[in-house]
C-alpha cells in the first residue's frame, strides 16, 4: 500500500512538472517600452470600460526589461504581452525557447519617432546626423583616429549650432528608445565616415563595440520616465532630451524638437520616412496564453481595431502615427489568424 501511494505521488509530481505552468489570471498583463506605455495603457482603458472586465496591468519597464520578463516563462507570474519599440533580437528569441515560450505573435501596431528635444525658449538646434554622434559617442573619429570625445559644447562640433554645453538626458540601456537611438543617430552618423564605414564593413561586432557607448560626462541616463525628462528640460536652460514622438507632441507648450539632417519631427515626416529618427513600434504575444489568460484574445482585438491604431484612431490622438491601411489590415490578420513570427535574423 505505501508502495501503491509512493508511486502515485512520483506520478503526479512528475505530471505536475511535465504541465505548462499555465495560471488562468483573470487579468492581462503587458511590460516593456515606456514609448508603447501610453499606447498600451488607453487600449487598457478602453478595452475595460467596453468588456467589464479588469484592466490589463501595464508596466513601464523599458523595451529590453520588458521582454525579459516576457521570455522568463509561461504561467501567471510571467507577462502575457511584451511592449516594444524595437524588433525582438535573435538573441531575445532565443532566450524565449529555451524557457518554453514559444508561437510568439508580433503585431506592429504603428510609427514613432525619437526626437531631441530642449526648452521652448531656447536655441534652435539644426543637426546633421553627423553631429548627433560627434557630440553623444564615447569614442569619436579624429583625423582618421578613433579617441575619448573631447568635444564639450555644440558649437565645436558644427557652424551654427549654439555654443551650449553638450548635456543630453535620455533613456537608460534597457531601453528600446535607447537601441533605436543608438543605431539611427550614432552608428548611422559615425557611418558617414569612411574610416567607420570601412570597420562596419570588415567587422561589424568590433563597429559596434567601439561606436555604440555614450560618453558619461555629456549623457545622463534618466530612466524610463519621459515625462520627467520633459520636466528637466523645462527647469535646465540649454540641456537636451531624448524621447518619444508622442511626449514631444503632448508637451509642445513647453518644448521644441530640433532638425536632424534638414527635416523637422512631425507626424507626417514620421510616417512618410523623410525624418531620420523614425522606428517601428510592437507588442509581443504569448500565443500559448490565448484562451488562459482572460480577456487577452479581445484586448489583442482591440488594439488593432481601426478604432484603437488605424488611421483617425483614438490612438492617433495620443501620439501614435498610424500604419498605411494596408500594413494595418496585414496586422489585424496577424492578430486574428495568431500567426506565429519567425526567428530574427540578428
Amino acid at each position: 500500500m505505501k508502495k501503491l501511494l509512493l508511486c502515485a505521488a512520483v506520478a503526479a509530481t512528475t505530471l505536475g512538472a511535465a504541465a505548462p505552468a499555465f495560471a488562468a489570471r483573470d487579468y492581462v498583463w503587458a511590460a516593456g517600452s515606456s514609448t508603447v506605455f501610453p499606447f498600451a495603457t488607453r487600449v487598457a482603458e478602453n478595452y475595460a470600460k467596453k468588456t467589464g472586465k479588469k484592466a490589463p496591468k501595464v508596466e513601464s519597464l523599458g523595451t529590453g526589461g520588458g521582454i525579459k520578463l516576457f521570455c522568463g516563462g509561461l504561467g501567471d507570474a510571467f507577462p502575457d504581452i511584451a511592449n516594444a519599440s524595437r524588433p525582438m533580437k535573435k538573441s531575445e528569441f532565443d532566450a524565449c525557447a529555451a524557457k518554453g515560450v514559444k508561437d510568439i505573435v508580433q503585431i506592429k501596431i504603428g510609427f514613432d519617432g525619437i526626437v531631441v528635444a530642449t526648452d521652448k525658449d531656447g536655441a534652435d538646434y539644426n543637426f546633421k546626423i553627423e553631429h548627433l554622434y560627434l557630440g553623444l559617442a564615447a569614442n569619436v573619429l579624429r583625423q582618421g583616429k578613433f579617441v575619448k570625445n573631447p568635444y564639450s559644447t555644440w558649437d565645436e562640433i558644427g557652424t551654427g549650432l549654439p555654443g551650449n554645453r553638450i548635456n543630453v538626458y535620455g533613456p537608460p540601456p534597457a531601453s528600446g528608445t535607447r537601441d533605436a537611438f543608438v543605431e539611427l543617430a550614432i552608428e548611422a552618423g559615425a557611418r558617414k565616415f569612411p574610416t567607420a564605414e570601412e570597420l562596419r564593413s570588415n567587422n561589424e561586432n568590433r563597429f559596434k563595440e567601439i561606436v555604440d557607448p555614450l560618453r558619461k560626462d555629456g549623457w545622463v541616463d534618466a530612466g524610463e520616465n519621459d515625462n520627467a525628462i520633459v520636466g528637466t528640460l523645462t527647469k535646465t536652460p540649454g540641456s537636451l532630451g531624448v524621447f518619444g514622438w508622442s511626449y514631444l507632441e503632448e508637451n509642445m507648450d513647453k518644448i521644441k524638437g530640433a532638425s536632424v539632417n534638414g527635416v523637422k519631427p512631425s507626424a507626417q515626416t514620421i510616417a512618410d520616412g523623410s525624418y531620420p529618427l523614425s522606428r517601428s513600434l510592437f507588442i509581443y504575444v504569448k500565443k500559448a496564453n490565448i484562451g488562459v489568460t482572460q480577456g487577452l484574445q479581445e484586448y489583442l482585438n482591440e488594439f488593432v481595431s481601426d478604432a484603437a491604431s488605424g488611421r483617425g484612431g483614438y490612438l492617433q490622438s495620443r501620439g501614435l502615427i498610424p500604419l498605411p491601411a494596408g500594413q494595418h489590415a496585414g496586422q489585424k490578420s496577424v492578430a486574428e489568424k495568431l500567426t506565429p513570427m519567425a526567428r530574427p535574423t540578428a
